[in-house]
């Protein structure tokens, strides 16, 4: 058994692509229409035979409450691993990225804002 895929729910397909790759530095992997939405995954540029992330539309209305939800609390959707915390907050702060956790702790983390609805966990191994 294998992780291959996770998923985010996003508010918006188009903007989350734009904003993890232009912004995050992903890369699409896979785009295809299904029905009034599309599948639309991205990968590291690091690792793209690994884990690819699904951009999913949070259309229907527990996806909504769900995403409002933990988004309301605090609680990072999702989180990926970084070499070094500072380096990687710098880099993004530059590119605009809106942190409400700078980075911090034991293991170090940071969180921010994807601008899709999520909070992002950012931290180093």
């Amino acid at each position: 058994m294998r992780i291959e895929l996770s998923s985010v729910f996003v508010t918006d397909q188009e903007q989350a692509l734009q904003f993890y790759t232009d912004v995050l530095g992903f890369i699409k992997k896979t785009d295809m229409p299904v029905g009034q939405f599309r599948w639309l995954t991205v990968v590291s540029p690091e690792q793209s035979d690994c884990v690819e992330l699904l951009l999913e539309p949070a259309e229907i209305a527990a996806a909504k409450i769900f995403q409002t939800a933990i988004f309301d609390q605090g609680i990072p959707a999702t989180a990926f691993a970084v070499d070094d915390v500072q380096a990687e907050y710098a880099r993004l702060t530059k590119r605009g990225v809106t942190f409400s956790t700078k980075p911090t702790g034991s293991p170090m983390l940071a969180i921010f804002d994807d601008t899709c609805g999520n909070l992002i966990q950012i931290y180093q191994q």
